[in-house]
């Protein structure tokens, strides 16, 4: 087994969204990987009686969002299935395809009684042949997810898609996606796998981590080589990363605003599609 290199690695920038911190990586919209961008919003603690996140229902072609929910709680709203909350330790799971319009807001309860906000949002690509996929919506809590100790009990995997090692997870993602939170204790250390041939995604949302003998600080992520098959991760002081891995998208990326196509075009029809309301 011979590790993956690092060969970039960036800082996220805060882009406050009103009161909601938030925090961007280095966005890649181009290349073959299928992981686009990650937005981390918070931590933060909201006060009582807030006026909730600054989102409005909004629509999605094209592509697969995977929202993180660290802490707090979320409101899921869409135009294809019923409203759901996910809490502290959730994901949700969204397929855009052919098109979807949703939002995610703060529930009712959290707008009274405040409280810490944690969320971070993830957008996965879809290849041409599945950009017209049926929308989907899968919401998991914590309990839902199925964790594996290694390393004596110091790191914990949480299976989010996909499998690792025998165990797996309760989401099958349309593209063979694997998708991990793993947390690790002060002297932990995870290895993971990078198949041949795959795209790799890592992102530190707690603690600076060493990958390959190279820190790595929270809020940073990072772009691997294409040889090697595994990633050790270690940290001395504790943290918490996602990782994941998924085949190349070898096809061009037209990105605008909330839609994710192959081509310019593909891009006018989905504005125009939205406007006719087709989306609903």
């Amino acid at each position: 087994m011979t590790e993956r290199t690092i060969v970039n690695k960036g800082v996220a920038r805060r882009e406050d969204n009103h009161d909601l911190i938030t925090r961007i990586p280095p966005v890649t919209m181009s290349g073959p990987t299928p992981f686009l961008l990650i937005v981390h919003h918070g931590p933060q603690v909201y006060p009582p009686n807030n006026h909730g996140l600054p989102f409005a229902p909004h629509p999605h072609r094209g592509f697969e969002t995977i929202t993180f929910v660290r802490t707090g709680a979320l409101l899921h709203e869409d135009s294809r299935s019923s409203p759901r909350i996910v809490h502290g330790g959730g994901v949700q799971w969204m397929t855009a395809g052919s098109g979807i319009v949703h939002n995610e807001s703060a529930p009712p309860a959290f707008r009274k009684d405040g409280g810490p906000l944690e969320v971070l949002h993830l957008w996965l690509n879809l290849p041409s042949a599945l950009k017209a996929a049926p929308p989907h919506y899968v919401g998991l809590e914590a309990e839902d997810i199925p964790s594996i100790e290694i390393d004596g009990g110091r790191a914990t995997v949480n299976v989010v898609a996909g499998r690792f090692e025998d165990t797996m997870a309760p989401i099958r993602s349309l593209t063979d996606a694997t998708m991990l939170v793993v947390d690790l204790a002060p002297g932990g250390t995870v290895v993971l796998p990078a198949p041949e041939g795959r795209s790799l995604f890592l992102y530190v949302i707690e603690g600076d981590v060493i990958i390959g003998g190279e820190r790595v600080e929270q809020y940073s992520r990072v772009m691997f080589g294409d040889m090697g098959d595994r990633v050790t991760v270690t940290s001395t002081d504790g943290g918490t990363i996602i990782y994941g891995h998924a085949p190349p998208i070898n096809e061009s990326v037209a990105a605008r605003g909330p839609f994710v196509m192959t081509t310019a075009t593909e891009l006018v029809q989905a504005a125009r599609d939205y406007q006719a309301g087709l989306f609903a």
